[in-house]
């Protein structure tokens, strides 16, 4: 499916994982910086202690022109089929009996990818969306810009930021970006951008990940927004949930 639309600042967040506190604060550093639609990734539940706040805000910026993919923890809330370790499947079961039927409707009905323009967003990667593979290499990052005729496609899923990019003769590089340091998406390359996590880094920096793309002047700005980490780890282990998942937002791994 594939939707026009004008010049646009971008924010784009992938892996909330329920956490309101890293979300909100992304939510409030794109709007300062001008974002005028929001993209979001998927698993927007999972790990984290909010999930019915996470799904309603999503659904409220849907209704208001967001764009929204599902995630594997998105999808498992639906399933027994997802393949989990122990905590995350606590987080999942929990996350079950906390959602509305609208909101687990929601999440279900979400589409694997959307594209729109010369830009595709998905979860995981571009190839084989449904089997949530992780972009860890160039050669990984290939396989999604060679599954889609798309100038840049975003996903998240690895929750560590990263650009890679393809020549005409295939040749591919690759880098970790620098915080609010813009990089020009070139017209002769294709690009995967690796948006990080809202809510739960694993880079080993705790701050909470978003990207913004100027549709008109096709540079791409990766974000990290420090946020109450204590607060988000508080409510995880209030609620009875793995302190793994509490513990890993404080080292953010």
């Amino acid at each position: 499916m594939m939707d026009a639309e004008e010049h646009l600042r971008l924010a784009v967040f992938a892996d909330i994982h329920a956490n309101r506190q890293a979300f909100e604060a992304c939510l409030d550093s794109a709007r300062a910086r001008g974002a005028e639609r929001i993209i979001c990734l998927g698993d927007i539940v999972g790990y984290g202690a909010d999930p019915e706040w996470a799904v309603e805000t999503v659904m409220d910026l849907v209704k208001d022109g967001a764009i929204a993919v599902i995630g594997n923890h998105d999808h498992a809330i639906g399933t027994s089929s997802e393949t989990m370790n122990a905590e995350a499947q606590a987080a999942i079961e929990w996350t079950r009996g906390r959602l509305s039927a609208p909101q687990r409707r929601f999440l279900a009905e979400l589409p694997l990818k959307r594209e729109q323009d010369d830009r595709l967003y998905v979860h995981s990667e571009a190839s084989h969306p449904a089997q949530w593979h992780y972009v860890r290499s160039s050669s990984d990052a290939a396989r999604s810009i060679e599954a889609t005729a798309a100038h840049v496609t975003f996903c998240g899923h690895i929750h560590k930021p990263a650009l890679y990019s393809m020549s005409s003769a295939a040749k591919m590089t690759s880098f970790i970006p620098t915080s609010e340091t813009p990089v020009q998406l070139l017209s002769g390359r294709r690009w995967l951008a690796v948006a990080g996590s809202v809510g739960q880094p694993r880079d080993g920096n705790p701050a909470a990940a978003f990207t913004m793309l100027d549709t008109a002047t096709r540079e791409i700005t990766f974000y990290r927004v420090p946020y109450d980490v204590i607060a988000a780890a508080d409510r995880i282990r209030a609620n009875g949930l793995p302190t793994w998942l509490a513990d890993r937002l404080l080292i953010g791994r």
